[in-house]
């Protein structure tokens, strides 16, 4: 294997956290942590433009991954996850309750995948098709954080 395809499969594993052999994506989640321990640091602006490339990157990452591996959705990929998770964390101020919070609601649409979610899960193709449902899965979970802290729950 060519060290371009290693470091493309290493960057989609979340640097192997996708390669747990249980619960890969909850595993690659965690992976997310260290970006949403940055995002406070990087202003409204900057943050808005972080999680747009890291989008990008996660589509384009994905489907070179996913054509490696010669699978439509291999469950070892999980940049979607880390994207997912990072958007979740976009709307409230980052700290151990929002992360806690976020990680849970986050896997709950991930896993659950209701209407929205797995429209675009069922719409799309190749990287899109493995990134955008987790990106969906994480806008409804951010907009569960921003409610839970609207009213004052954490």
């Amino acid at each position: 294997m060519s060290l371009s395809h290693r470091l493309i499969l290493l960057g989609a594993t979340g640097f192997g956290l996708g390669r747990m052999p249980v619960a890969s994506g909850t595993f690659g989640t965690l992976g997310a942590i260290p970006l949403i321990l940055l995002m406070p640091w990087m202003g409204r602006g900057g943050t808005a433009f972080f999680l747009v490339s890291l989008i990008l990157f996660a589509v384009a990452i994905a489907d070179k991954a996913a054509a490696i591996m010669g699978e439509k959705d291999p469950g070892s990929i999980v940049i979607d996850e880390i994207a997912g998770f990072c958007v979740t964390m976009a709307l409230v101020p980052v700290g151990w309750v929002s992360i806690v919070l976020g990680f849970i609601a986050f896997r709950c649409f991930d896993i659950l995948k209701p209407g929205p979610v797995k429209y675009f899960e069922q719409k799309f193709s190749g990287g899109a098709g493995i990134v955008l449902d987790d990106i969906m899965a994480g806008v409804l979970a951010a907009l569960v954080l921003k409610f839970l802290y609207i009213w004052g729950l954490f």
